[in-house]
């Protein structure tokens, strides 16, 4: 249905009002009526007539309720003295030697699709009726009520939207009347091009003539042949189309809300993921803060604890009566395999800090091994030195020598200040890369504090100094590790040509070296826990008694 304008409905009410009039000759004064874009316009009654030779059958399907039926036919049984008969849900009017069968569409509004379809072709009562002339609406009054608009809108799902072409509506006048017909009736008759009449006792006999008129007038205008099996059976296959085509629309509409359920249940869950991540990013931030904190504080406890333990030796060796003016010594213990050349080296250190050479011969004589620790006290530059040799402290397998190690601290009382760890250059062993872990299991891990490296020249030594510094460099990885454990502490000597005057400036660098080291931990030398003050006093006064004291040199390095 199309909707009317407001001048639209004006005119057709107007329309309407003059067809109801009572007419003097309702057949001569038929007017029918019907709508286009732009106005309502006046068509002429054209009257049908009929000889006695023909027998004219039309089907007309009647649109109503129960009682809206039986008001029906009551009027026309009443008006109407031609032979008719009737069956329930039928009715069969004469008028003059035409029939008109009458067949009301019992078809339920909300019944199973099969009951409907029953229904539907039940409308065709007969297969000799040429289709459905005419369907008639019965309303009262000029009363359009809901329940008729069920039915209209019935007539138009199941019959198509051709079936208001043939659509009549007709008002049983034996109600009250409406004054004015409201807007849903006009749209409806605006449908069907205003095919309107009214039914009343009074007039009874010349308003059915006037009917069955204008059902004659629509066959005229539909081209004669009436509403088809043909019609409905597209009309049944459109609405099955558009009934699939809503479902299938409908589930695409439930498929797109599902996916936009799922889209947004996936967006969600992805909030949720981003914003746990995000929360166990903060929290491993914050346990990284507190670990540093933590990491931080234990430094600094572990760095007090340090700074207690140093000043706790440091006031354990003040009470400890310095003999023999020891607290104005330096003692430098000088380890390595052997073979090194540490009793070459300090030899070389004893004569060169007293300004003294040996022959030559007695340069090229090959040291015997070290069995025991010796000492030696220099006095270079007015500084009381002692240097202190050793044989190996432990063997290949780390293993150390506990009295060796004895000996060696008690003659280095009251240090040792500084650990030289002699190395041959040219050579370097599996054992000698291992040196600085085994000095740091026997004397402790802070050990590498106090230790620097000295290389050795057995053959032609170099002609300058800064050889050594190219021979680190180019090292294995294993010796450039030792010597940046020791602080990248390390100097030269060349025991090849002890009387070469190159040996002096060696031997003063060293010495300058040893002595800012010592400064460095403020003049004490390095505590050992695992051996008391007085224990290795009293090892020192037992080697004293037991051998001769070892002759102590004193020179005075002398200063180019």
């Amino acid at each position: 249905m199309h909707f009317l304008d407001e001048e639209k409905k004006i005119a057709l009410r107007d329309v309407i009002r003059h067809v109801v009039a009572e007419p003097a000759d309702p057949v001569q004064s038929l007017d029918l009526f019907r709508t286009d874009n732009t106005h309502l316009q006046a068509v002429p009654a054209r009257v049908m007539t009929y000889n006695g030779d023909v027998d004219t059958r039309q089907a007309v399907v009647v649109l109503s309720t129960d009682d809206e039926w039986a008001s029906l036919v009551s009027l026309l049984k009443e008006s109407v003295p031609d032979k008719e008969s009737t069956s329930q849900g039928s009715f069969e009017l004469v008028l003059d030697k035409r029939s008109v069968s009458l067949h009301r569409a019992n078809i339920p509004a909300d019944g199973p699709g099969e009951v409907v379809s029953r229904a539907v072709n039940g409308c065709f009562p007969s297969p000799k009726d040429d289709g459905i002339s005419a369907f008639l609406l019965l309303i009262r009054g000029g009363h359009y009520t809901s329940g008729q608009m069920c039915l209209a809108k019935l007539l138009q799902v199941h019959f198509g939207s051709e079936a208001f072409k043939y659509l009549v509506v007709v008002s049983l006048d034996n109600a009250k009347t409406a004054d004015t017909l409201d807007h849903a009736l006009l749209e409806l008759l605006d449908a069907c091009d205003g095919r309107y009449c009214r039914l009343s006792a009074e007039a009874a006999r010349e308003q059915v003539n006037v009917l069955v008129s204008m059902v004659d007038y629509t066959l005229a205008e539909s081209g004669g042949g009436g509403y088809s099996q043909a019609m409905l059976d597209e009309a049944t296959r459109r609405r099955t189309e558009d009934t699939a085509m809503r479902m299938l629309r409908q589930k695409v509409r439930k498929a797109e809300e599902r996916v936009q359920g799922l889209r947004r249940t996936a967006a969600q869950r992805e909030e949720r993921r981003a914003r746990e991540v995000e929360e166990l990013r903060a929290k491993h931030a914050e346990e990284r803060r507190e670990e540093v904190a933590e990491r931080r504080r234990c430094e600094a406890k572990k760095e007090s604890l340090e700074e207690v333990v140093i000043s706790h030796q440091a006031t354990l060796w003040r009470h400890i009566k310095p003999q023999d003016d020891d607290i104005n010594k330096l003692s430098v213990v000088l380890l390595g395999l052997s073979g090194s050349g540490k009793t070459s080296a300090l030899n070389l250190i004893s004569a060169r800090a007293g300004n003294q050479y040996r022959d030559s011969g007695s340069d090229n004589e090959t040291s015997k091994p070290t069995r025991a620790c010796t000492r030696r006290e220099v006095c270079p530059a007015g500084r009381r030195l002692v240097l202190v040799d050793t044989p190996e402290l432990w063997d290949e397998d780390g293993v150390e020598n506990l009295e060796k190690v004895k000996d060696c601290l008690a003659l280095a009382l009251p240090g040792p200040h500084v650990y030289l760890l002699v190395l041959q250059v040219g050579r370097f062993t599996q054992c000698e890369s291992l040196m600085l872990a085994h000095l740091q299991k026997v004397f402790g891990r802070d050990a590498a504090e106090h230790a620097m490296v000295l290389f050795v020249h057995m053959g032609q030594g170099p002609k300058r100094s800064q050889r050594v510094h190219e021979y680190v460099a180019e090292a294995h990885v294993a010796l450039r590790e030792l010597v940046r454990r020791c602080g990248s502490r390390y100097y030269e000597l060349s025991l090849a040509t002890p009387h070469n005057g190159l040996t002096y400036p060696q031997v003063r660098e060293l010495l300058v070296g040893i002595d800012k080291l010592a400064a460095s931990h403020g003049g004490r030398g390095h505590v050992i826990k695992r051996f008391s003050a007085q224990e290795l006093q009293d090892r020192k006064k037992a080697l004293e008694d037991t051998k001769d004291t070892p002759c102590e040199d004193n020179f005075l390095l002398i200063e180019d």
